[in-house]
């Protein structure tokens, strides 16, 4: 298992609205862009602030949904997205545009951060802060164009939440943060969760795979009450789900995993870099949840980073959260 990379400090660009972003995060999942896009978006920042000459090393990187807007019709229980209307090709023909589902999201970013410049400086944070933000609204996010917001009013502002001092320390400035980041929802990864329903469908068919828990875990299974086996009068049947208790689970693409060797670079055609070893690679999936940050008991449970590890053609996402028991007082 891959462990986050040390940080220092915790940037936070508040409530960035992002207009037509991806809702199409696999070939099998919709409804929020992939966190892998997040992850390829904090490289690209790191790039652009280095050109900049700012000190800054982006190792983790978290999200927190606030609003969201999937565009699809309202038909009822089935419903499509709302695809854009492409001009025809001269001949008539339909342009061969692929078609990509949209949403609408009001999010913030979470990255966490190592630099010397800002352990030297502490009155630098301000600065760097606002050039990271700036830099944002010139990006996209998931293929969705950054609306600028108004910086002047107080939550709009990106921050630098200096995590310094002991562990405990650490501990209480986190509590702190993590309550400007409400209200809104954290994606985290429950890897626990499927293989707790994996071990449970064995009990029943020793030959169900991860593939079948999976699946199992991203639909609402119910389940009627045995039948009456005495002679009293049958009684109405009782009905209920497998979801009581999990909290808002939904299933999510973490990465990709090879389906062949690494190529030199160059030796594949049509590749958009030449300069890049290649891979042919398809979607690894696992469960997710969404749950408000003030569950959340240290920084590492936010954040998302990544643990490649090329030799086993694994290129993964991975979340450190870990369940704690829930009281009534949570």
């Amino acid at each position: 298992m891959a462990e986050c990379p040390h940080f220092d400090h915790l940037l936070v660009i508040p409530h960035l609205r992002v207009q037509n972003a991806n809702a199409i995060s696999s070939p099998l999942t919709h409804g929020f862009p992939s966190i892998s896009a997040f992850l390829g978006l904090m490289w690209a920042l790191e790039r652009k602030t280095s050109t900049m000459g700012l000190d800054l090393q982006f190792n983790a990187i978290g999200v927190v949904a606030h609003r969201h807007q999937e565009q699809v019709t309202d038909d009822g229980f089935v419903n499509a997205f709302r695809l854009t209307r492409n001009p025809i090709n001269r001949d008539g023909s339909t342009a061969a545009i692929v078609e990509e589902g949209r949403i609408h999201l009001e999010i913030s970013l979470v990255l966490a951060v190592q630099s010397a410049v800002l352990n030297a400086d502490q009155h630098a944070a301000a600065p760097i802060a606002h050039q990271v933000r700036d830099l944002l609204l010139q990006m996209r996010i998931a293929g969705g164009s950054v609306i600028p917001n108004d910086i002047a009013h107080s939550r709009q502002q990106p921050y630098l939440v200096r995590l310094t001092g002991t562990e405990a320390d650490r501990q209480v400035l986190f509590e702190r943060a993590k309550l400007r980041l409400l209200p809104g929802f954290v994606l985290v990864d429950r890897q626990d969760l499927l293989e707790q329903r994996h071990q449970a469908l064995l009990a029943s068919d020793p030959e169900a795979s991860r593939l079948d828990a999976w699946l199992s875990l991203s639909r609402i299974n119910w389940h009627n009450a045995p039948a009456n086996q005495d002679d009293a009068p049958a009684k109405p049947v009782a009905w209920s789900n497998d979801r009581e208790g999990l909290g808002w689970i939904v299933p999510i693409p973490v990465g990709y995993g090879a389906l062949g060797e690494l190529q030199p670079p160059g030796t594949v055609s049509n590749a958009r870099d030449e300069q890049t070893a290649f891979r042919f690679v398809e979607s690894l999936y696992g469960i997710g949840q969404w749950i408000s940050p003030h569950r959340l008991h240290s920084p590492q449970q936010l954040l998302w980073y990544a643990g490649s590890q090329p030799e086993n053609g694994l290129y993964r996402c991975h979340n450190d959260y870990q369940p704690t028991p829930i009281y009534a007082f949570d």
